[in-house]
């Protein structure tokens, strides 16, 4: 297998995004709510409604200010000609020290570093080994948007499809988990996520401005609901 990453002009980089964001991706993503089970159990979303304000309110200004920020500067630092491992390694605590809940610094550093290391497996990229290989010499906690701008690399993708996966797979996959917890129906949430989808144009561009010092987002009623959900009497999801 080559170690070269694909060009941009060359289809190998959308199909490895498309492989990425789909849900038989073993990530372990599936398996996470991202806060909405705690928040539902809290009654704060019970409907189509309040899910929408959710995704709309919450879910994309934290992609914006937040996780799509954090890949776009782990995209730059991890240039496979020259990567700027210091910077990378200030990503990683950076993206767990934004997330105040345990459950959330939980689940992003279980799907970061599973995507990382299916990174390096599958593709066989020096630069996917050498990230596994300094973030246990070093001990930098994974986080699933800096592994998917490593994988983004990896493939030879665009900074621009890098965080267009990262938006699609992060409403996709709690609109997901959303049927499963709400009487929400697969018509109901394909309308909120071509909505939201919609948005991403605009998000991306600004996500893409954000300078490493105004990285973060904070909405204390999910991280509350996120705190609640890991002593919860039962759950379907880890977070």
């Amino acid at each position: 297998m080559t170690s070269d990453p694909a060009t941009s002009i060359d289809a190998r980089w959308l199909v490895g995004l498309l492989q990425a964001g789909d849900s038989y991706y073993p990530t372990g993503a599936y398996a996470h709510s991202f806060g909405l089970e705690g928040l539902v159990q809290s009654g704060m979303i019970h409907d189509r409604a309040t899910l929408r304000e959710f995704v709309l309110r919450s879910v994309l200004p934290a992609l914006r200010q937040a996780e799509l920020p954090l890949a776009a500067h782990a995209y730059a630092a991890l240039d496979p000609v020259a990567p700027d491992w210091a910077r990378v390694g200030e990503l990683c605590v950076l993206s767990h020290a934004i997330k105040s809940a345990k459950e959330a610094r939980t689940a992003t550093e279980n799907i970061g570093k599973q995507r990382a290391e299916l990174s390096a497996a599958l593709h066989g990229h020096p630069l996917a080994k050498e990230y596994l290989a300094r973030a246990a010499a070093n001990g930098w906690p994974f986080s699933s948007a800096i592994s998917a701008a490593l994988e983004g690399r990896v493939l030879g993708a665009p900074l621009e499809a890098v965080l267009a996966g990262v938006t699609y797979a992060s409403v996709g996959g709690l609109l997901a988990a959303s049927m499963k917890i709400l009487r929400v129906g697969q018509n109901a949430t394909q309308t909120l996520l071509t909505e939201a989808l919609s948005q991403a144009p605009e998000i991306i561009a600004a996500a893409a401005r954000v300078p490493v010092d105004e990285i973060g987002w904070f909405n204390p009623w999910l991280d509350i609901a996120a705190a609640r959900h890991e002593t919860a009497d039962s759950r379907m999801f880890i977070s």
